[in-house]
């Protein structure tokens, strides 16, 4: 007999509740339909019990020579290792290819099929390990904080680290919500990471996949212990779902200003995405996955996944602060393992070291999470050959150009080899998760900023006054300044002038702003350098969007860089008959 009992318990100043009638959920209807048959199933523990089941000596992963037992640093949080998988494991990443998915998805070599019998394999296999292992975990969560448009989650590990990290990141039920769960999910998690995949199995090429199955709303893992998986596995699922039926999903940050006003920030990392979406005079919405709907925009996420690399309470006091109880840490090392203060500047396991936290553990985030239509939408790049303005105002037509091409520069550096600057082009500002083709998602962007009359900037974060590494990074003042100019409505009542190649707007003044910054041209010492190099990314940009052009409107095509001979017509028709319609109309994009 089950005891509905419902008590709630204070840890570290925080209040948890405890459901203890849904706690023994094995064999319940829902997981025998799966094939779920293991006799020990926790369902929606509570974070010190999961805390309990993470340190539990049967969980030293004795036969893993890479594995580690989870502690408990000083800070409170809980500290986990996902093995030798420290990151997402894209090229392993599958989706079933079916009559659902057939017309829909963009497929090529990031999204890759794989054939419903070949998926029924892995999934056969996921649930056959779970059902020997000694316990399971149950997470039920909602993938998105608008009662509307929100999805029912489900995510089935045999980790507590990994059950831990779904609560901070789904939005947590309430306990009157859990209910809703137990007549049916939109689409459940399996996640059987400690079990290798089988390479003889078509469409697996080693220990690790990820596999999507949207007609069957299930999502099998296997050979990775990355908590990360599951998290973007959720963030695929409603970047397939919601531009079908009509809404935006954006991988992109968020947050609102005293009077209601919304600001989404798209970004690549490196750009500045997190650093100026936390701003004290504006509360956070979401820092990673949301979506833009016909009523405004919610976040996808109940909480936030920060990078740890090198951090310091001074550089990043919100994300330092919010590592405590009940955050989980991926991959850390300790100064001491005695006392377990955690050392964030050992990244001698990875780089890709994180953080899991409930949004709630940011001062000032909004809780719901949920905001009003965006009054502006900001496209981050860190140029690092320094070409590109500080600041330009985009048409719908050239904000489509530039969501679907999605730059940024990666620099020596980052990557072995790399000696000059690498363009990095990344469709809507996060390729590796969007299954639809860019256009869909462009086109919506683009409908909904002419309906509600959202401006789009593009804001360069990266390099003035030359290209790396001759060049200066732009000062996080100078960035910070436009932000606000762009806030405070400053910038959309500025005079502008054209730009260059680019055809962008560009204004003749800011705030804070050295107006001979704000032209990058003026900020090299060597003009025909300068020219020399914007033709060269320029060219970059037009040979990228040959991937897309057929699916593409030609607005959208013109509204790219121009070609050198595009510029010289122009230029001729500018002087020779300023009076012809073409002066208006006429540009020329060369694939």
């Amino acid at each position: 007999m089950l005891i509905s009992l419902l008590r709630r318990v204070q840890v570290y100043g925080r209040t948890f509740a405890i459901d203890y009638s849904k706690r023994d959920y094995a064999r319940h209807p829902s997981l025998i339909k799966l094939g779920l048959t293991n006799p020990v199933v926790y369902r929606n523990m509570s974070p010190p019990e999961l805390y309990e089941h993470a340190i539990d000596p049967s969980f030293n992963w004795t036969n893993d020579p890479n594995g580690k037992p989870a502690h408990i640093a000083s800070s409170g949080a809980l500290v986990a290792y996902s093995s030798d998988r420290t990151g997402r494991s894209p090229k392993e990443r599958r989706i079933v290819l079916d009559d659902r998915t057939r017309d829909h998805v963009n497929w090529g070599d990031i999204n890759i099929p794989m054939d419903p019998l070949n998926y029924k394999v892995n999934w056969s296999r996921s649930i056959d390990y779970l059902n020997m292992q000694k316990r399971l975990y149950v997470i039920d969560g909602f993938g998105g904080w608008d009662p509307k448009w929100r999805m029912k989650i489900r995510v089935i590990c045999e980790l507590p680290y990994h059950a831990l990290f779904m609560r901070n990141m789904m939005v947590v039920p309430k306990p009157e919500e859990l209910e809703q769960f137990d007549s049916g999910v939109d689409f459940t998690f399996i996640n059987a990471g400690m079990f290798r995949a089988d390479p003889l199995n078509k469409g697996v090429k080693q220990k690790t996949s990820v596999a999507l199955n949207f007609t069957d709303s299930t999502s099998c893992i296997l050979g990775t212990l990355y908590a990360g998986e599951m998290k973007k596995g959720l963030f695929g699922v409603m970047n397939y779902w919601m531009p079908l039926k009509g809404q935006l999903s954006m991988h992109a940050s968020a947050n609102e200003g005293q009077n209601g006003d919304v600001t989404v920030f798209f970004g690549l990392s490196g750009t500045g995405k997190t650093t100026l979406s936390a701003d004290p005079r504006r509360k956070l919405i979401g820092d990673d996955e949301h979506v833009w709907t016909d009523t405004g925009v919610f976040n996808i996420e109940g909480g936030c996944y920060a990078k740890c690399c090198f951090l310091t309470h001074e550089k990043e006091p919100e994300i330092y602060d919010a590592i405590r109880f009940g955050t989980v840490l991926e991959n850390i090392k300790f100064h001491d393992q005695n006392n377990r203060v955690v050392n964030y500047d050992d990244i001698s396991i990875t780089e890709n070291t994180r953080a899991s936290y409930p949004l709630e553990f940011i001062p000032g985030a909004k809780i719901p999470a949920i905001g009003g239509h965006p009054k502006n939408v900001i496209f981050l790049t860190c140029d690092a050959y320094g070409v590109l303005p500080p600041v330009a105002k985009l048409t719908p037509e050239q904000t489509m150009y530039q969501f679907m091409s999605g730059y940024t520069a990666k620099v020596a550096g980052t990557e072995v080899g790399i000696k000059e600057p690498v363009p990095s082009f990344s469709t809507c500002f996060g390729e590796p998760f969007m299954p639809l083709h860019p256009y869909k998602y462009a086109k919506l962007l683009a409908d909904k900023m002419k309906e509600h009359g959202t401006k789009v900037w593009l804001v360069n974060s990266g390099w003035s006054g030359g290209a790396y590494p001759k060049g200066k990074r732009m000062s996080l003042k100078i960035t910070r300044a436009i932000i606000d100019a762009i806030h405070s409505g400053e910038l959309d009542k500025a005079e502008f002038q054209n730009f260059d190649i680019f055809n962008m707007q560009i204004p003749k003044a800011c705030s804070g702003v050295d107006p001979q910054v704000l032209d990058p041209k003026n900020t090299w010492e060597s003009k025909e350098e300068y020219d020399a190099t914007i033709k060269k990314l320029a060219q970059k940009f037009r040979t990228n969007f040959k991937r897309y052009a057929k699916a593409t409107g030609e607005e959208v095509i013109k509204a790219g860089p121009k070609s050198q001979f595009s510029l010289q017509y122009l230029s001729l028709i500018h002087i020779s008959e300023p009076t012809r319609p073409e002066r208006n109309s006429y540009a020329v994009f060369c694939l």
